[in-house]
């Protein structure tokens, strides 16, 4: 595995989809951030916590499991995991940042939209993304892109200090 960003890369990215929040925020847009398990709920709350110390509004924050959503569920079969997804507000009519951590195909988004809208209907939705690495199957693209890398054939990982000790994103088959 080849490093495509440090801790320093990753805390830039951040500060740049921060500053992309914010302004929406600012403009009076509700704004409330849905993180995608199980990297995207991380990253949201590191967003919303980092927001929070530069003295934005506070940003209400939900976390969102899309197992029972994805298309290739019955391929998984028993295996499936799923876990909780705690949305503590009203999604109807708000200013919807999604985040996850990687885009690849777009059909994990599709399915986080459904199950968004199963909470009712926002009035904008936001792709937030820390990795594009092209290769979309489905027309999803993000709003918000932290780094963009062409390398649909190479496994992408997000290494996050809360979850494994270290922030980086590393590239290699």
């Amino acid at each position: 595995m080849r490093i495509l960003m440090d801790e320093r890369g990753i805390r830039a990215a951040l500060d740049h989809i921060e500053n992309q929040i914010a302004a929406a925020a600012s403009q009076g847009a509700q704004v409330a951030l849905i993180g995608i398990r199980s990297r995207g709920d991380v990253l949201a709350r590191r967003i919303a916590d980092d927001l929070a110390r530069r003295g934005e509004k506070p940003i209400d924050l939900g976390t969102l499991d899309i197992t029972l959503y994805r298309d290739d569920l019955a391929e998984i079969g028993p295996s499936a995991v799923v876990r909780t997804t705690d949305i503590p507000f009203d999604v109807e009519g708000r200013h919807i940042f999604l985040v996850d951590d990687v885009i690849f195909t777009g059909r994990s988004i599709r399915a986080a939209l459904n199950a968004i809208m199963d909470f009712g209907r926002p009035r904008a939705i936001r792709l937030v993304v820390l990795v594009d690495r092209g290769g979309r199957e489905l027309p999803i693209q993000p709003d918000v892109i932290g780094i963009r890398t062409e390398r649909p054939q190479e496994e992408i990982r997000v290494l996050l200090s809360e979850t494994d000790g270290v922030d980086r994103v590393e590239v290699g088959s």
